[in-house]
């Protein structure tokens, strides 16, 4: 078989597979969200990272990069058996149209493979939902995995949106709250530093008063009682 798989998040920066052909472009009616936890990639089932996920959503469009796997079965099977590993949080393969900028009427492609999740929590353990977006970007700031930190994820993703010319308000916007976050943080960690850095200062003690008395042939100092 011949496919195509329509890459939104990480696939459109770092697809990771052989392919024969790349083409810019967008899929409509979707849109993305960071509503999926990661486990296992830039998160750990104690601290979930999130990562982008489609939702539907009318009228929207989503850009991204559609990819051609041709070749032979073997090849196919390949990148296919990679993707599955690699998007495992996803729980559903959608087929979609696929069109490119000069004709929005006419899709380029029908039948093009995209991972989705489905956008329950009690049927999808890895869907977590929508939250207010500075929860979600500490979520994101302070996530870690074996393949790295939560935050190179939104930071590439808004990257690579913007290499391909078509930048996405909502990650541009949660990229941003990211960086205040980890502005806070910094500050923070610096104040302790200094704090830490600091030289000890001796401590103000209580002292009485002291009498002096006078006693033949010396002088004894004592202190007074409080």
């Amino acid at each position: 078989m011949v496919f195509w798989i329509f890459g939104y998040g990480s696939l459109v920066w770092n697809p990771g597979f052989e392919y024969d052909e790349k083409v810019i472009g967008y899929i409509k009616d979707y849109k993305r969200v960071f509503d999926l936890a990661c486990i296992d990639h830039r998160g750990t089932p104690e601290h979930p990272a999130r990562t982008c996920t489609l939702e539907e959503s009318e009228g929207a469009i989503c850009w991204g990069a559609a990819y051609c796997v041709r070749g032979g079965p073997e090849k196919e099977k390949k990148a296919m058996e990679y993707l599955e590993r690699r998007e495992c949080e996803y729980d559903s393969k959608t087929l979609v149209d696929f069109f490119k900028e000069e004709d929005s009427d006419h899709p380029l492609l029908t039948g093009v493979i995209v991972f989705t999740s489905t956008p329950d929590k009690v049927n999808n353990k890895y869907y977590l939902g929508p939250a207010p977006l500075e929860e979600m970007a500490w979520q994101i700031a302070t996530a870690h995995g074996p393949c790295g930190n939560n935050r190179e994820y939104i930071f590439k993703m808004e990257k690579a949106l913007y290499d391909i010319g078509h930048e996405d308000d909502y990650i541009i916007e949660l990229a941003n709250e990211v960086r205040k976050v980890l502005d806070i943080v910094s500050s923070g960690i610096q104040k302790e530093n200094k704090l830490a850095g600091s030289p000890r200062l001796p401590l103000k003690t209580q002292t009485s008063p002291v009498k002096i008395f006078s006693m033949p042939e010396a002088v004894v100092a004592v202190a007074a009682d409080s």
